[in-house]
């Protein structure tokens, strides 16, 4: 079924997206703990269930999954401190209970879903490229003509996403994710804190420099910047702030 036809075949029936978090982990730059991103999540979530959406949460592995630190607006360093809707899902218990038990990628049915969304965090540099049902999941969303999404670091499955013909799914498309002077802002906050010696990125790569390896054509809204775009049914948002412009794209292409 096609994007197109997906929009007018039901017009009464709800429509369903898939949201991939990335698995617990431990960074192999710095040792710490790595999860996905609160807002990531959050903002999506709370976009498309408000335009009455059903989403439902899935990660490589299934089951319990982590957030990076620094993306709960309760941690100590006040980072996403005035992240009120992370704050609100965190706080009702049946939605952050369903971070304790996500269901695994690989058994996630394209039929059902209408769109994927994988979130990002810093796991996802980690993570993914061992994900393979993951990578297969969203290449099957792509060719089915059903949008594919991913969100800042979360846009590392372009990374491994591979046609069904062995083309690189990124190659030749106009994409977005976590930029360089983004990347360089985070590096410049640990050197600082001296929390990692200064030369040493926190990243282990970088998603701007490997989608322009990879053929793609990479674009950005500057530092910090709201920002998604479209090519075709392929949709990436640019970082952590992205999430609700994401959803909105993904809404304004189904439909509701």
């Amino acid at each position: 079924m096609s994007l197109k036809d997906s929009n007018v075949s039901n017009p009464k029936k709800k429509k369903r997206v898939a949201i991939v978090l990335s698995n617990p982990a431990t960074s192999p730059v710095t040792g710490w703990p790595v999860g996905f991103w609160w807002s990531e999540l959050t903002h999506p979530y709370y976009v498309l269930t408000e335009k009455g959406y059903e989403v439902e949460l899935f990660s490589p592995q299934g089951g319990k999954c982590e957030a990076d630190a620094m993306s709960d607006p309760r941690d100590p360093s006040g980072y996403s401190s005035s992240d009120l809707i992370s704050m609100g899902f965190i706080a009702t218990p049946a939605l952050a209970g369903l971070v304790e038990r996500t269901q695994k990628v690989s058994e996630l049915d394209v039929a059902k879903f209408d769109a994927l969304i994988v979130a990002g965090g810093q796991a996802p540099m980690v993570t993914f490229e061992g994900a393979t049902a993951l990578h297969q999941k969203f290449v099957e969303f792509y060719e089915a003509g059903k949008i594919a999404c991913a969100l800042c670091h979360g846009v590392a499955v372009l990374r491994y996403a591979r046609l069904s013909n062995g083309e690189l799914l990124a190659k030749g498309k106009t994409v977005t994710g976590f930029a360089n002077v983004e990347e360089d802002f985070a590096d410049n906050a640990v050197w600082s804190m001296n929390l990692l010696p200064k030369g040493k990125h926190l990243m282990p790569w970088r998603i701007e420099d490997e989608l322009k390896r990879l053929g793609a054509n990479y674009v950005q809204a500057g530092l910090w910047r709201g920002f998604a775009i479209r090519d075709g049914n392929l949709i990436t948002g640019q970082q952590n702030f992205s999430g609700s412009e994401t959803a909105e794209l993904i809404a304004a292409t189904l439909g509701t």
